[in-house]
């Protein structure tokens, strides 16, 4: 007798074989990690016969630029979904690996990758630069990507979506404000972390992935280094050729800075808040921007995702620069009593004028990149400024200079003979007027204008709220060489100057709804007004050509940093 077959019961079956070959298909993919931030993450799995492999490992929180909140990127993300043709919704994971067997589907290697240098003088682009280097670079049309490759991107699926991607990985706005995570050369980032071949290729960027894949089996094993500055408990999503297998996340390692978004021990923070603290009260000068440079190459500093890390950086940098001076200025003020009350509170009133109300227009104004380096041509002109003015022809023109400088040394070597402690000279009024101030320092009498120092304040003032630094490298070296004063006056002057301007370019962070990381800024405050205290004392250890010749120094660094010439730092 023939059977007769039931279609529902066909059906039936053949629904409960596809469910039982997906549910097979979602337990061989295995993910194994420590399941700490930064630790290594191994999947193994099984596709079919053949085929490449294109694993997707994807944050499950997306950004899209309309999520921003705060006013700079609002304005930076409309301006660039228009230039870059993706729309304010396109989404993409902040996190995003793709591991594969077959990285020439995405994008290609580019061997000739320019960085560094002056762009004032160069020129801008990929192919300007004093280094060269290698790097990968996605596909600029999507459409033109291989069908299994596109699948495989797992949630990114539409053309918007890689516009967004590529702009983010390559640019340096997108990887310090989205994707938070750069293939570094150095010091130097040049593009995010996305797309990962096995290590056996020689890129730099594909250290510590590693991938098996048995093509006549199906069966792979992957393995690459989680980011250690991934946030606390991320989630992510696992995709295997196109579909979502399964699902793992990562706890925190380290105490965690809610804005920083680093994992650092403050105490290290506070360590280095003290050497710069201590260096920028000896020489009232660079601290803002040594404590930026701790901030970005050992804090590596950055910020919520969708906030800048500059602006993070900023107002957590004022820190230093306001409460390093308070930590010295008890001993300047009251005990030696070498502050030059009228030049220190007319630079202190235009520096805050610049910083909290005409810093914001400038700044906007002008492109960030070539402020920078115009400034290094200033700051190089200063610094060779500040070396001829020791040489012995200006020491002769500058007898009261050199006087005091003599009276210094002889206090030094009687302090030595009779094991008595130095006792510092003190700022002596002679004149006090608006464009007119006279004083003796040691006997030897000194003139400057506190009206012109005023309005070179609010110049230092506008620098000041565009980089987060106090502008102590312009003040000193302007009161020495325009000024003619003397280190150990010019020094004191200068970090009034500096609490100005901290206070008002904080403020105007604020205003706009910037605040700091509070942990970090607690850390700075504590180490910068000890630093404050010991640079106080350390100063009169020094000679006036001695602290210049640590000025001169600090400010070629700076022109090298600025005209981004260097490579080791």
């Amino acid at each position: 007798m023939k059977a007769v077959r039931n279609p529902f019961i066909t059906v039936a079956s053949i629904a409960i074989f596809l469910l039982a070959s997906s549910s097979l298909s979602f337990a061989e993919t295995k993910v194994t990690s420590n399941g700490s931030v930064g630790d290594t993450v191994t999947i193994e799995g099984t596709i079919e016969p053949g085929q490449e492999l294109y694993l997707t490992v994807a944050q499950q929180d997306e950004f899209k630029p309309s999520d921003a909140t705060m006013p700079h990127e609002k304005k930076k993300f409309a301006k660039t979904t228009k230039k870059k043709g993706f729309g304010m919704d396109a989404s993409i994971p902040p996190l995003y690996y793709v591991l594969t067997t077959n990285p020439e589907a995405f994008g290609k290697r580019v061997d000739d990758t320019r960085f560094g240098g002056p762009s004032v003088f160069l020129g801008k682009g990929r192919t300007k630069g004093l280094y060269s280097t290698y790097s990968y670079l996605l596909n600029k049309d999507f459409n033109g990507i291989d069908d299994d490759a596109k699948a495989g991107l797992g949630p990114i699926k539409s053309e918007d979506q890689w516009k967004f991607l590529k702009w983010a990985n390559e640019s340096k706005y997108g990887i310090n404000t989205i994707v938070k995570e750069g293939n570094r050369v150095g010091k130097i980032v040049i593009f995010s972390r996305t797309i990962l071949a096995d290590e056996s290729s020689k890129n730099y960027w594909d250290e510590g992935t590693k991938i098996n894949l048995d093509k006549a089996t199906g069966k792979f094993t992957a393995t690459f280094e989680s980011y250690r500055h991934t946030p606390p408990d991320t989630k992510f999503d696992v995709y295997v050729n196109g579909a979502k297998e399964t699902d793992f996340s990562l706890t925190g390692k380290g105490f965690w800075l809610t804005k920083g978004y680093r994992y650092m021990n403050p105490l290290w923070i506070v360590i280095g808040a003290i050497a710069v603290g201590t260096y920028f009260s000896m020489i009232g000068a660079a601290g803002g921007m040594l404590m930026a440079a701790f901030q970005v190459l050992v804090v590596n500093t950055m910020g919520p995702v969708g906030v800048n890390a500059a602006n993070v950086l900023k107002p957590s940098n004022m820190a230093l620069t306001l409460f390093s001076p308070l930590g010295s200025f008890y001993r300047f003020a009251v005990v030696e009593r070498r502050v030059a009350w009228p030049v220190g509170i007319s630079f202190g009133v235009g520096i805050f004028i610049g910083s909290i109300w005409l810093g914001k227009y400038v700044s906007a104004m002008l492109p960030m990149a070539a402020y920078k380096e115009w400034l290094a041509v200033l700051v190089v002109i200063m610094g060779i400024k500040t070396l001829t003015e020791m040489t012995p022809k200006a020491m002769n023109k500058r007898k009261n200079i050199k006087a005091m400088t003599q009276k210094f040394n002889a206090a030094v070597k009687k302090a030595k003979e009779t094991g008595e402690a130095m006792e510092m000279g003190s700022i002596e009024p002679v004149k006090t007027g608006l464009t007119d101030y006279r004083f003796k320092f040691w006997g030897e009498e000194f003139t400057i204008n506190p009206l012109l120092f005023a309005f070179l304040g609010i110049i230092i003032g506008i620098v000041s709220r565009s980089f987060g630094i106090g502008g102590g490298f312009l003040l000193v070296p302007a009161m020495t060489t325009l000024g003619a004063l003397p280190m150990y006056v010019a020094v004191p002057i200068s970090l009034i100057g500096t609490c100005f301007s901290s206070i008002g370019s904080f403020l105007g962070y604020v205003m706009i709804g910037y605040w700091p990381d509070w942990v970090l800024a607690g850390a700075i405050v504590i180490g910068g007004f000890a630093g404050g205290m010991l640079g106080s004392r350390a100063q009169k250890l020094f000679s006036e050509m001695q602290l210049k010749v640590v000025l001169a120094i600090t400010l070629f660094f700076l022109f090298f940093r600025f005209f981004k010439i260097e490579v080791w730092i």
